[in-house]
């Protein structure tokens, strides 16, 4: 086994009795406060892994009813009728290749489509919240304990029914919201946090191409694999499994699993806090929320929501839709989420200085070119003109102009936005 960061030794793990609940509010109300070899650390989850952690942070809710499919369609920015999908009946639409399990086994089925990002929106176009949308495990595509014949329906067989994970610090807004919108609809709308608790698995050592969970993929015997051990190892004796992150291959997996167990390929030395997956994804450029997308203000392109996989342009009408096409269809975003680190004069890292809310400005002219969204030891996001962000070699702090922010373009992004960018400024 390789050797694990020290951020990662036993001494220092919390239990998961001693998670905080209120984990957005104390990261983003002032600057993390990381010990001061978390730099170093920091850089062992490229290294070391994959680690997870549970996402005390978000909560699960269960919609269940014969108009789940239709009253969420309405309502969140893509398309949720894949979720919908019966393979009995041959409705197994796009997706079905990766939703296909190699081997039917008493963990996992056939078919288990994967999970969906999406946003609720104002009327106005503007970000509320976001949610992960999971359809449960269906015991009649799986076989039953002894392996020999198919599992039996349980009392809810026949019933839609789709899980949400959604930002917990705004959770009794969000479900008075979903009961205002609901009306006439079909669907009972229940806080299921209590049974089923969000986990992610991130770090090194998780392929960024294959949407099989890299150390399942590795059952087998010699050169050898196991198909029906792959299909065991990625899930439980529930159904319940890993999936690919929606937003992105780099982020890792995901997935929600009842609290009375443990989701597979789980190793106790390489749990850790959830701080740790909020660093790994504060550097990849993510944001996550709705601290970290101000809720009622975040414009969802701005914000990359599109090239996160959280929006279809295809569907049909949503809340919110109008200003979200109309800004896609003209093609003109000036301001982006980026992603950066604060740094000294001589260009060294600087932890711990910066707090959430700080402005970004040029320290020549004195403009403001934005502000810092969410700050975790020397690294940030925040939402930043795209010009001044990646022209102006003299970016700082405002009030703090001995730090300097350096601003990097996620990986991930796709090549048309530079190209966008590069039109946008030859034609100004």
């Amino acid at each position: 086994m390789r050797p694990l960061p020290r951020l990662l030794s036993p001494r220092r793990l919390l239990p998961p009795a001693l998670s905080y609940p209120g984990l957005p509010r104390l990261l983003h109300s002032s600057p993390a406060r990381l010990s001061p070899g978390d730099e170093e650390e920091k850089r062992g989850l490229e290294k070391a892994g994959p680690f997870v952690c549970s996402l005390r942070s978000r909560a699960v809710l269960r919609f269940r009813g014969p108009d789940v499919v239709k009253f969420l369609q309405g309502l969140v920015t893509n398309d949720v009728r894949p979720l919908g999908d019966d393979p009995a009946r041959g409705g197994v639409g796009e997706g079905a290749a990766e939703a296909a399990s190699w081997l039917p086994t008493p963990n996992m089925p056939l078919y288990h489509p994967p999970p969906l990002y999406a946003a609720v929106l104002t009327p106005q176009g503007r970000f509320l919240y976001d949610l992960f949308l999971y359809r449960p495990p269906s015991s009649r595509y799986k076989l039953d304990q002894t392996g020999l014949g198919p599992g039996e329906d349980g009392p809810d067989a026949g019933t839609p029914m789709l899980f949400a994970d959604v930002d917990g610090t705004f959770l009794d807004e969000l479900l008075d919201r979903f009961r205002k919108y609901r009306l006439r609809s079909n669907v009972e709308i229940e806080n299921v946090t209590e049974e089923l608790t969000c986990w992610q698995r991130f770090g090194g050592g998780l392929s960024a191409t294959s949407a099989e969970e890299p150390e399942a993929a590795a059952v087998g015997w010699g050169g050898g694999v196991d198909c029906a051990g792959v299909s065991s190892a990625k899930g439980n004796i529930h159904g319940w499994c890993w999936f690919k992150d929606p937003r992105l291959d780099c982020l890792g997996f995901r997935g929600i699993f009842p609290n009375d167990t443990i989701p597979p390929l789980v190793e106790s030395d390489k749990e850790t806090d959830e701080r740790y997956y909020l660093q790994w994804r504060i550097q990849k450029g993510v944001a996550e929320g709705s601290t970290e997308i101000p809720k009622g203000e975040a414009i969802p392109l701005e914000y990359n929501l599109a090239a996160l996989n959280a929006i279809s342009f295809n569907k049909g009408c949503y809340v919110g839709q109008e200003l979200v096409a109309r800004t896609h269809h003209r093609g003109v975003i000036r301001k982006r989420l980026l992603p950066f680190k604060f740094t000294d004069e001589s260009g060294a890292e600087v932890e711990q200085m910066v707090a959430s809310g700080s402005e970004i400005v040029d320290s020549m002219s004195g403009k403001k070119v934005g502000s810092v969204t969410t700050a975790v030891g020397s690294h940030g996001i925040g939402l930043l003109r795209l010009e001044e962000a990646f022209r102006s070699p003299s970016l700082a702090v405002k009030g703090q102009e001995d730090i300097k922010v350096k601003v990097s373009r996620p990986d991930w992004w796709p090549a048309e936005w530079t190209q966008e960018f590069e039109q946008q400024t030859a034609a100004a």
